[in-house]
């Protein structure tokens, strides 16, 4: 099971001073993309216009560490546009995240990004998941939320979330399934043996006492 530090930041500096504390232990790591409509919440580069933003999508710079992090981008955005999309690939996502209920149809975003990046949907605790089929032959993975509000770390954990994972599962065997929101040293075990393939650590990581040692035992489950 793969474990996968998440930062969800107000400024670019944060991401940078988080991918630091980060170097050498983990490959893969998400971000958490807000703009203040879908969810209350607001986060870099949505929070105010920022120069960093700006020549990563002129290609002058990169991301922080680029070269040796993988990035997936989880897109909080209100009725997202190809376009709007495009730049988060441009910045150099390895992995996007589209959330089931912030759009009436995601096609059209999805099919742009065939075969050039991993492509994941993200859905709510309490949403059913027959809203994933029509997705399902387009996408490499499901994101289930194990919080009740998408956009803010530190909340509690859903116990329906288990039931989540093991219903996706059953019925997109070929997907796999990763959980974010909630998780947790107690729960991380569980969430396992439900069949999750990857688990989004973000407060449960960044709020502990010693970073390395809590991602070492993260990875140990």
């Amino acid at each position: 099971m793969e474990i996968i530090p998440a930062i969800l930041p107000k400024n670019f500096r944060e991401i940078e001073e988080k991918i630091e504390l980060l170097q050498g232990m983990s490959k893969n790591v998400q971000v958490d993309i807000c703009d203040g409509k879908y969810v209350p919440s607001t986060t870099w580069p949505y929070w105010k216009v920022d120069e960093n933003w700006l020549t990563i999508q002129k290609e002058e710079r990169g991301m922080p560490e680029w070269q040796n992090v993988d990035y997936e981008f989880d897109l909080m955005i209100q009725d997202p546009t190809v376009d709007e999309v495009q730049k988060f690939v441009v910045a150099g996502g390895k992995r996007i995240i589209l959330h089931l209920e912030s759009s009436k149809d995601l096609t059209k975003i999805i099919e742009s990004m065939q075969g050039v990046v991993e492509i994941g949907v993200a859905l709510n605790n309490a949403t059913a998941i027959e809203g994933l089929k029509k997705y399902a032959d387009k996408i490499q993975f499901v994101q289930v939320m194990g919080i009740r509000k998408a956009g803010f770390q530190g909340q509690k954990f859903e116990q329906g979330t288990l039931d989540k994972v093991r219903e996706i599962k059953k019925a997109f065997p070929n997907l796999k399934v990763q959980v974010d929101g909630g998780v947790s040293l107690e729960n991380a075990d569980l969430l396992k043996e439900a069949g999750a393939d990857q688990l989004v650590i973000g407060s449960a990581l960044f709020g502990s006492e010693d970073i390395v040692d809590s991602l070492e035992e993260f990875k140990s489950i």
